[in-house]
């Protein structure tokens, strides 16, 4: 199944972060499944930190490259239909990054790995 990740859930995966539920991990970790990234949720985790939110023990780039190769995770690009769906959502959620995964696992039907229980007011699966 392929399973669409939430920035905290991939963030709370990859650091070993133990607000991550059993039940995601068990998902994340299932080889069977095909996990997908947003660019959005890189773009955030960026952010955060250069707010330094986050502190990672290599540069970014290093992390995130060394991350996507070991846990086999596959970048979704983000499409004109994404941004299309973004347009024409409600405002239940204001988080423009989560606007986006929400447009993203709407146009490819995909669940979302996500603790935020705003994403239930979106015609998403939401997994946690």
């Amino acid at each position: 199944m392929k399973l669409l990740l939430d920035t905290h859930a991939l963030l709370w995966f990859l650091l070993n972060d133990a607000r991550l539920t059993d039940h995601a991990r068990s998902l994340i970790t299932a080889s069977e499944n095909e996990l997908l990234v947003s660019p959005a949720s890189l773009w955030e985790i960026a952010i955060k930190v250069s707010l330094r939110k986050y502190s990672l023990a290599e540069d970014f780039a290093e992390f995130v490259e060394r991350q996507i190769a070991e846990n086999q995770l596959t970048v979704l690009p983000i499409a004109v239909r994404h941004a299309a769906i973004v347009a024409t959502l409600p405002f239940h959620h204001r988080n423009p990054f989560d606007r986006l995964l929400i447009a993203q696992a709407i146009a490819e039907q995909l669940p979302l790995i996500s603790s935020d229980m705003a994403f239930d007011l979106y015609p998403v699966v939401r997994v946690w």
